[in-house]
């Protein structure tokens, strides 16, 4: 089978690999019909995270189950399905408590599996796989789109609003403009956020900020964001705050502008260890987040609004690629070309 196999930074490469097969009886083994790149593939993709060589990457797709093993029930073969990154088990105190992204059973055995390939062997499939109605061909092409998003960034981004506690009538912000942070804007309206506050400096990402429902922009960076969001709230600061960066500055700005009490929904990936928590108890700011749940939000809301056609974050997806064109999708992103790149496997 095909799939994309990371060789080095900077370079992606198509390769034959022998077609999964069950291997624990948890297992299922998926045709991928999509699969996309994400922003955190990037950290390697540059060199800025170290990566093992020769093996194959990706963590987001849809599609159709081919095998199951012995102990999977809730999903057959002919099955359309969300499959998430995070791979829970359903039965640990992480996922009983909803966080199924720090499911203490997802690690089955150590191979390494990638999703933008044209199968891929699933671990824990009874519970973790999030069952689609009917097949890839009874739905658009946007709409493949927008249930392809649920296998991770819109979990991602409803994980940001979830744990910063959004609620109706809050103003919010969302620090950054990729497609965690766009799909955050999503998740804070969905949650029932009056006004949002996109922290965005490119022009394609804000048109897109506002579609999704921002009602301001602030393109300003460090304290002159701090100020222009203060200003915005009449001095006050934000409700909640969503930080789907991990930067320093992009942290530091988050505690800075939420007023007294707020909470801070804590996606993006830190990139520096240590942070300086006294700001956040001289405002009584709190600060959650990690992984997303993405079972547990798939089941719980997300799902339904795709079908319902109440979100479409598969609009994140500015440009399309074939699997043989993996590198090319990769660059796409990494020359900030595109906001997401999508990778199209298989009808």
């Amino acid at each position: 089978m095909k799939t994309a196999v990371f060789i080095e930074p900077g370079k992606i490469d198509v390769q034959e690999l022998p077609k999964p097969e069950v291997k624990n009886p948890t297992d299922a083994v998926l045709k991928i019909v999509r699969a996309c790149v994400c922003g955190s593939d990037l950290w390697w993709y540059r060199g800025i995270n170290q990566r093992q060589a020769n093996t194959p990457v990706g963590h987001e797709a849809i599609g159709v189950v081919e095998s199951v093993g012995a102990e999977v029930t809730n999903v057959k073969p002919g099955d359309f399905v969300v499959a998430p990154f995070t791979h829970g088990c359903g039965h640990c105190a992480a996922c009983l408590a909803g966080f199924d992204g720090n499911c203490e059973n997802a690690q089955t055995d150590d191979e390494i599996v990638g999703y933008q390939g044209e199968y891929l062997r699933f671990r824990n499939a009874d519970w973790a796989l999030v069952k689609i109605p009917g097949q890839p061909s009874d739905y658009t092409d946007a709409q493949l789109n927008d249930l392809l998003t649920l296998s991770d960034v819109m979990a991602t981004g409803y994980h940001a609003a979830a744990t910063a506690e959004v609620k109706a009538g809050d103003t919010v912000v969302v620090m950054g403009d990729g497609a965690v942070g766009l799909c955050g804007i999503i998740a804070a309206k969905l949650c029932g956020a009056t006004r949002i506050i996109a922290m965005s400096r490119h022009e394609d990402r804000q048109r897109l900020a506002t579609e999704f429902g921002a009602t301001d922009i602030v393109a300003e960076r460090g304290d002159e964001a701090v100020a222009r969001v203060m200003a915005l709230t009449d001095g006050a600061g934000a409700d909640a705050v969503l930080e789907c960066v991990g930067t320093e500055q992009s942290v530091d700005t988050a505690v800075k502008v939420g007023r007294a009490g707020a909470v801070v929904g804590r996606v993006g990936v830190p990139q520096k260890a240590e942070m300086n928590t006294n700001n956040l108890f001289w405002k009584n700011i709190g600060l959650r987040g990690g992984i997303a749940s993405v079972t547990t939000y798939d089941r719980a809301a997300l799902l339904d609004a795709v079908l319902n056609g109440d979100i479409h974050p598969g609009k994140v997806f500015t440009k399309r690629f074939d699997l043989d064109d993996v590198q090319a999708a990769y660059e796409a992103m990494d020359h900030r070309e595109a906001i997401k790149s999508l990778l199209i496997v298989s009808d």
